[in-house]
């Protein structure tokens, strides 16, 4: 008895942890130069495109969806100004303006959302992903590898 309840609270807490991020690999988008690292074996699908270029994926259950996406930069814009022009979400829980860069992440519902966009003179390169809020601490290293990976040209 103790055996079979061993087993399903093992399969339980497997079930619950988001796929582990074995295996990687680069995205990149050949227009823009954008390129990123993502964890194939956790975002296993393709989910449309976002404007300009790019893909969107999401987790076999979609759970979890990952956006890498390219626009090009107008002409003198700051990061602050094209986080403005975007409106995001009132309640931003943590939010990051650099010269070159912006980062923000918050809670919408039951999801964590987080966004990053680096600034090249061309284009603005960006990745948002949004995923359970109750399972931050499994995505924490899995959104910082990506985030910091993102690269453009």
């Amino acid at each position: 008895m103790k055996t079979r309840a061993a087993i399903v609270i093992a399969l339980f807490a497997a079930w619950a942890v988001p796929a582990q991020a074995s295996n990687w690999t680069t995205y990149r988008i050949p227009e823009s130069g954008t390129s990123i690292d993502i964890p194939t074996s956790i975002f296993t699908e393709q989910a449309g495109k976002p404007d300009g270029y790019g893909q969107q994926f999401r987790t076999s259950d979609g759970a979890a969806d990952l956006t890498v996406q390219a626009v090009p930069r107008q002409p003198g814009i700051s990061p602050g100004a094209f986080l403005k022009a975007k409106q995001p979400p009132s309640g931003i829980v943590y939010k990051r303006i650099a010269p070159d860069f912006f980062v923000v992440s918050s809670i919408k519902r039951d999801k964590i959302w987080y966004d990053r966009c680096n600034f090249t003179s061309r284009y603005v390169h960006c990745v948002l992903i949004n995923y359970p809020a109750t399972e931050k601490r499994q995505w924490d290293e899995v959104v910082t590898r990506i985030s910091h990976s993102l690269s453009g040209g």
